[in-house]
Parts: C-alpha cells; sequence; structure tokens
C-alpha cells in the first residue's frame, strides 16, 4: 500500500487533486492506515493515471465516471465509448472554430492600432456595441 504524496508521483495527479476526485466519487476512498492515513493500491493508482489521462484530453469528470464504469465490465460495449469520444472531438472542433473567430475578431481589432496617438482605435471598438454583434455574426 502506497501514500498519498507516492500516489501523487506515480500517478501525475496532485494531492489535492486525488483528495476532489475522492469526494466527488470520482475514484473511490482509500482505504487508510491505524493512523487514519490514506493507503493506495496498485489499482487505485491505475486509475488515478486513467482519470489524467482523460482530462489530460479534457474530458468532463461525468463523462471520465462513465469510462471507469466500462472499464470493469466484460460485455461493454466500445461503440457506447466511441460514440462519447465522437462527441467530446465535435465539441472541441467548435472551440477550435469559435477560438479561429475570434482571433481573426481580435487581429482586425489590433490592426487598428496606432502607437502615436492617445485615441486607441482598438479599444473604442471594444467599447461600441456593434462590434459584438460583428463577432456574433461570424458565429
Amino acid at each position: 500500500m502506497i501514500a498519498i504524496g507516492q500516489a501523487s508521483q506515480q500517478s501525475g495527479v496532485n494531492i489535492e487533486t486525488i483528495r476532489y476526485y475522492e469526494r466527488v466519487g470520482v475514484v473511490p476512498k482509500p482505504g487508510r492506515s491505524t493512523a487514519g492515513r490514506r493507503l493506495y493500491s496498485v489499482d487505485e493508482i491505475a486509475k488515478l493515471r486513467f482519470v489524467k489521462r482523460c482530462r489530460d484530453l479534457g474530458f468532463p469528470i461525468p463523462i471520465i465516471q462513465t469510462f471507469l464504469s466500462f472499464t470493469g465490465q466484460e460485455d461493454r460495449s466500445c461503440g457506447e465509448v466511441e460514440t462519447l469520444a465522437e462527441d467530446h472531438l465535435a465539441q472541441i472542433d467548435a472551440k477550435i472554430e469559435n477560438l479561429a473567430r475570434l482571433r481573426e475578431a481580435l487581429l482586425n481589432l489590433s490592426k487598428n492600432c496606432d502607437d502615436g496617438t492617445a485615441a486607441c482605435p482598438m479599444l473604442d471598438s471594444l467599447m461600441r456595441d456593434g462590434f459584438g454583434e460583428a463577432v456574433a455574426q461570424k458565429s
């Protein structure tokens, strides 16, 4: 059995994050020593690594919990996992598109900047009501 500090090092998950995952039920609460310290098994550390990899890919906690529920099932459906991954990928693609629109809008605004004047066209544009509508229309 391994203490939380070593579990953190081996899994790559911060100690406070491990405690958070336990509180919200992402991973089960580990056993405790007679002194009350958390003790983790190799399997529990593997679950923490799994959660970290999923978080690194941007999966939200409810989806990670679903994935974890599938891991113990011999008859689990890969199709369900694929559907969840495809949905997540679609969300990522939408975010990328939105970021590209925001980037373009910011580039256009910053092109109006001029170091030699007190008035800033970019700030003026941001203060006008019409700017937000222009970004929304590009969406």
